[in-house]
């Protein structure tokens, strides 16, 4: 796919904006033949050179990295006109699910894509597209076999915080190949689960050695529930995903490993690919009289699935149900850090597709509940009189929390890891200095990730004459308003519901006591939003007491519910940012 860009410098924020870029692409896509140059205003041009141009990883997650190549246009200003173009080459053999974008974060005058069907004796299928919150122009006959399509005065994305994924609402094309069957929906998913069904079959078989393994595995578990736990430890600590950043597999070293025909073969050989783990997962299930499935999902951090999207492009992720008495459970045996009985977040809260011989069906898989997802803080912290702050700090992260903090570090030397917690120290309290950093469990499938560390913040609390003048809440110190903006164009997404609890303890400076210490305000949001925080003294008034509660069930709030939902998230700052005020207890003696 060819790819070229023209863009128009108005201003010095739009060099500001621009003059970077950033050609993002995925694991299965190169990047090749770059060029560029700018116009200046006076005619003048200047080319990109080649040795401008540099390779970088922008996001991790799992086995998928979402790399970018990146450079900066030379000689940018005002009155400039920019100019880039590359070739994006995929691993298939034809633009098989190709995505067309119409929106960019610029306004964009006019966008026109050329597209060439392939078109050869006897390959079946024709080439189909399928558009979301676009109103582009028919597709249109040019020369050489090609077709156009094209929108023109395409306002600019502009990305909010905690934003619906970008599919759900940016214009965009899909193109893709397709027998012409003519299927309702509902024909059209059975035809697919029951298909899917006689291709997984042979990958769930089940032989002497499996069964073995799976006895030896379950020990003395008495209850299905127990025995599912204890297979899914195996697989994940067992066997190794050749995939996975901690097993540290170069590409040479995957391209000479042997395929996996079988669920024995994986576990002879101890090693597979995710699909590999969760086919022995699911044959283990099968060899103690457990029913086990290929489970189809969709990805909601992609976009939301729907029925009505007739191809299986749109449920690319598998996982294993396993039927416990008359209920179906899912299960993610090669997500090393998943939470057992909980599966990625982008497969919780969507449809999936359990494939069957006679009846494949859609079940719902559900939300974990906040408090599966928890951050955890506590402080046992000493204040001064000159208004710093020191003491002991544990930070722990189960669920959802987890497994990004986990696959975020887990690739990352010891050092880099510190590192990290140290820059985002840095941004909320600026010259604090951290020692007896200790980080667990980055890599543990199943234990919390911990960071325990000693901190000293200089001018913690603001001191005033006798008077010092006191955040509780230590751990929300410095953080910004979660929602800036008055207005809102698209829905507020969380992507999952967490819980964020801390204990603070806080020895006060000798000689002070308490001038004003009311407790911060409390509130529940129709259950969707929970804030509770309790405020105390000792009894010998030496140490101040302070717990918070935050508590998040909700996914999707829509716009029309913005205005009430940044209120709550005001106040919840507000009552973050709460002072007391300690005085110097000499001072009331003289009055």
């Amino acid at each position: 796919m060819m790819h070229y860009i023209r863009i128009k410098i108005f201003t010095e924020r739009g060099k500001e904006k621009q003059s970077t870029i950033d050609i993002e692409f995925d694991n299965d896509t190169r990047v090749k033949d770059i060029a560029g140059r700018t116009i200046k205003p006076n005619g003048e041009i200047l080319e990109l050179k080649k040795d401008s141009i540099y390779e970088r990883t922008i996001v991790k997650f799992g086995k998928l990295k979402i790399k970018a190549k990146s450079f900066a246009m030379p000689g940018v200003e005002p009155g400039s006109i920019i100019e880039y173009r590359w070739k994006e080459y995929h691993g298939d053999q034809l633009a098989m699910y190709m995505r067309l974008y119409f929106q960019r974060d610029i306004p964009v005058q006019s966008i026109k894509y050329y597209i060439k069907p392939l078109s050869l004796p006897g390959f079946p299928f024709g080439m189909r597209t399928m558009t979301f919150r676009a109103d582009p122009t028919p597709l249109t006959k040019e020369k050489n076999g090609f077709y156009s399509t094209s929108m023109s005065n395409v306002p600019a994305f502009k990305e909010e915080p905690r934003m619906v994924p970008e599919h759900e609402v940016r214009p965009w094309m899909l193109v893709y190949y397709s027998e012409d069957k003519k299927l309702d929906p509902e024909k059209y998913w059975k035809e697919i689960g029951k298909e899917r069904y006689e291709r997984y079959k042979s990958s769930l078989k089940v032989n002497d050695d499996v069964r073995k393994a799976a006895a030896e595995a379950v020990g003395d578990a008495a209850t299905p529930d127990e025995k599912l736990a204890r297979l899914l430890t195996f697989c994940r600590t067992r066997i190794k995903n050749i995939y996975d950043d901690i097993n540290t597999f170069t590409d040479e070293e995957r391209k000479k490993f042997k395929d996996n025909e079988s669920p024995a073969d994986t576990l002879k050989r101890g090693y597979g690919t995710s699909a590999d783990i969760d086919q022995l997962f699911g044959a283990m299930a099968t060899a103690l009289g457990m029913e086990s499935r290929v489970v189809m999902l969709s990805d909601r951090s992609d976009m939301f699935f729907h029925p009505t999207f007739v191809d299986d492009y749109f449920l690319r992720s598998r996982d294993i149900a396993v039927k416990v008495g008359d209920q179906w459970k899912l299960f993610d045996p090669s997500s090393r850090y998943v939470a057992p009985g909980m599966l990625q977040w982008q497969q919780e809260g969507v449809r999936a597709l359990i494939t069957d011989p006679k009846e494949p069906f859609f079940v719902s898989t559900p939300l974990s509940p906040p408090e599966k997802t928890v951050e955890q803080t506590t402080g046992k912290l000493k204040l001064t009189e000159d208004g710093a702050i020191e003491g002991d700090v544990q930070i722990t992260y189960t669920g959802h929390l987890a497994t990004m903090v986990k696959e975020e570090n887990d690739e990352e030397t010891p050092e880099k890891r510190e590192a990290i917690l140290r820059d985002i120290i840095k941004k909320r309290l600026g010259a604090a200095e951290v020692t007896n950093l200790k980080i667990d469990n980055v890599t543990d499938p199943f234990k919390p990730f911990m960071y325990t560390f000693h901190i000293k913040v200089p001018n913690y609390a603001t001191r005033t004459g006798k008077r010092l003048f006191l955040q509780p809440a230590f751990f929300q110190f410095g953080e910004p308003a979660a929602f800036a903006n008055s207005a809102r164009k698209f829905p507020v997404y969380f992507e999952f519901p967490y819980q964020e609890l801390s204990s603070v303890e806080i020895e006060l400076p000798p000689g002070f006591d308490f001038d004003n210490a009311e407790a911060p305000g409390s509130f529940n949001a129709d259950n969707l939003i929970k804030y509770e925080v309790k405020l105390a003294a000792t009894n010998d008034k030496k140490f101040l007491i302070y717990k918070r509660d935050l508590k998040i069930s909700a996914t999707i709030i829509g716009v029309p519910q913005y205005t009430a939902l940044k209120q709550i998230f005001d106040a919840i700052h507000k009552e973050d940012n709460h002072q007391i005020t300690l005085k110097y207890a000499a001072a009331t003696a003289t009055k």
